[in-house]
């Protein structure tokens, strides 16, 4: 009797247990060529969300069993959705600033370049400065153009601004290019001597070009700040909340739903923290602190910030630059850039100044994100980070990683070192590539994030906007095409990734790389609701028709943003 009893208790509780209504959700999504980058969940098409986290995954039938009276349901049509983009490394308020200012990115010539900057020049008052960004020389067509080391001299630019100081920072961020008032405004001349870590070009019989690499950048820029500074407190704030709403806004437009800022100052970083917590920041920030050496080990002690939602920001990382870029001659390579023997590129802080950074940031507990681009600053940054005992617990990163000697690789996997590589460098730069490089160096060692993801590195992605356009989708076409859409040139395919692995690093990857995977990054149970809905499948439309992916529609934490 007692085996009996026992046993219509335990069938009792079966029938109590599978008539418990399922919980009810605030959002159904059904019908979806569903991306979950959750290899747990194949041939699903539906989710279920309640209180701004995924409820449920499935299929239509068995989702649609979570609605209630209050339920929201949405109908994908059929539509490809996946999680939220993530973009890996950007530059927020720079990015907004260059949609309040010249966007040099698609000049093609240097006659067009001159143009646009006079046709401003005459529409600003005498004495306003001009800024700009985006050129670069090996993308010119062809002009008869006077140049040195590839750069134009200022002379056509200062003669058609007399009046207006104009500083145009080069596609990469690590040169900029001056008028003359702008020179004679920073007290520039002919006997002024560079900074360490940084270049004033001259040609071979010392004539300025007005290009300034490198901290040689800091003359000039000091300059602009001061007359920034000038300017009254209203005005300021003014400026940088437009900068912040454009830059969020462009972001939005792409379906980018987290963005990891790579470099911003403590000033910089407690002011965004007071814009989130005003809800004035739509997506999801991750902040790297950026400051000069000596003041980012005075302020390291101030991080991580303790944030009023780390979900919505967080920061809790430093930024420190090993070298400069290679399109100005700045990365720290091996041997001499092929196409400027006696050139090896540029330290921008001394090694030494590294590894009391990296002491400090192991000792605070912060992630230290190290720009690195040449093979030499690879490996000089690996040898730092292994003399310190980095191991994968602590996910340091070196930003870029472009250029590689390939026996560096096994020491990324070894100490769980992030290769923060934005792919789209790869197609952007490839025209200048094998000149810097040499054939050897370029196949071998150059955005070779294959070979790394087969090692068994931890890839991240992203485009470093503003250096390029934010647009996630030729980031990811060039991830799994390295070729450039203009004319088709392939820069070896044997580095692609598949379709899966590129949308990876895009979500679940970059979540990791920012110690945030097991909240966000796939469409799973008890993550945060960040999704998208796209006009194209990711996952099995023409390489071209990537490129005319659109954003239809963007949720954060089940709310529609866009």
């Amino acid at each position: 009797m007692n085996i009996i009893r026992a046993c219509w208790i335990i069938f009792a509780a079966i029938i109590l247990f599978s008539c418990k209504e399922k919980e009810k959700a605030d959002l159904i999504v059904y019908n979806a060529v569903l991306y979950t980058a959750d290899s747990s969940f194949k041939e699903v098409s539906a989710f279920a969300i309640r209180n701004g986290r995924f409820l449920a995954v499935g299929s239509d039938s068995s989702i649609l069993e979570y609605k209630g009276p209050q339920t929201e349901i949405k109908d994908a049509n059929g539509r490809f959705v996946m999680p939220g983009l993530n973009e890996g490394h950007a530059h927020l308020l720079s990015l907004g600033n260059t949609l309040m200012t010249l966007d040099l990115l698609d000049v093609p010539s240097w006659p067009e370049l001159l143009r646009q900057v006079k046709t401003l020049a005459d529409s600003l008052p005498k004495g306003s400065w001009i800024e700009g960004r985006g050129w670069h020389q090996d993308k010119w067509k062809s002009d008869r153009l006077a140049t040195f080391n590839g750069y134009p001299y200022h002379n056509e630019l200062s003669a058609l601004t007399p009046d207006h100081p104009v500083i145009l920072t080069h596609a990469s961020g690590h040169a900029l290019l001056a008028n003359q008032k702008a020179m004679d405004l920073a007290g520039i001349t002919h006997e002024s001597a560079a900074p360490a870590g940084g270049r004033i070009v001259r040609d071979g019989s010392g004539n300025l070009l007005g290009i300034f690499e490198e901290n040689a950048m800091d003359i000039i820029s000091q300059t602009h700040k001061t007359a920034l500074d000038a300017l009254p407190d209203s005005t300021r704030l003014k400026i940088n909340t437009r900068k912040l709403e454009l830059a969020c806004q462009k972001a939005l437009d792409y379906g980018i739903t987290s963005l990891q800022d790579a470099g911003s100052s403590l000033k910089e970083i407690n002011w965004l923290h007071q814009m989130s917590q005003e809800g004035k920041i739509p997506i999801r920030l991750n902040v790297m602190l950026f400051e000069d050496i000596k003041n980012a080990m005075a302020k390291m002690d101030s991080l991580p910030l303790k944030s009023y939602d780390p979900l919505k920001f967080r920061a809790a990382s430093v930024k420190a630059y090993m070298d400069g870029a290679l399109g100005s001659y700045g990365a720290w390579l091996f041997e001499d850039y092929q196409d400027n023997p006696g050139v090896k590129g540029q330290t921008l802080i001394p090694l030494e100044a590294m590894d009391s950074l990296a002491t400090r940031a192991l000792a605070n507990g912060l992630q230290l994100c190290v720009h690195a681009i040449g093979d030499r600053a690879n490996h000089e940054v690996l040898q730092i980070f292994n003399k310190k005992g980095v191991s994968p617990k602590n996910r340091w990163r070196i930003e870029h990683a472009q250029h590689v000697d390939p026996r560096d690789i096994p020491s990324f996997r070894d100490m769980g070192v992030i290769a923060s590589m934005q792919a789209i460098h790869c197609t952007s730069d490839a025209p200048f590539v094998e000149r810097r490089l040499g054939k050897e160096r370029a196949s071998s060692g150059a955005y070779v994030w294959k070979s790394m993801v087969q090692a068994g590195v931890h890839f991240a992605n992203g485009t470093d906007a503003p250096v390029e356009r934010i647009n996630p989708f030729d980031c990811i076409y060039a991830t799994v095409t390295r070729k450039r859409p203009d004319n088709n040139f392939e820069f070896y395919p044997e580095q692609k990734l598949s379709r899966d692995e590129a949308l990876l690093s895009y979500t679940l990857w970059n979540a990791y790389a920012s110690f945030e995977e097991q909240e966000k990054g796939s469409i799973t149970p008890g993550k945060l609701a960040d999704f998208v809905i796209l006009n194209q499948n990711l996952l099995h439309c023409s390489d071209e028709d990537i490129l005319k992916t659109k954003a239809e529609e963007v949720y954060i934490g089940g709310n529609k943003v866009r």
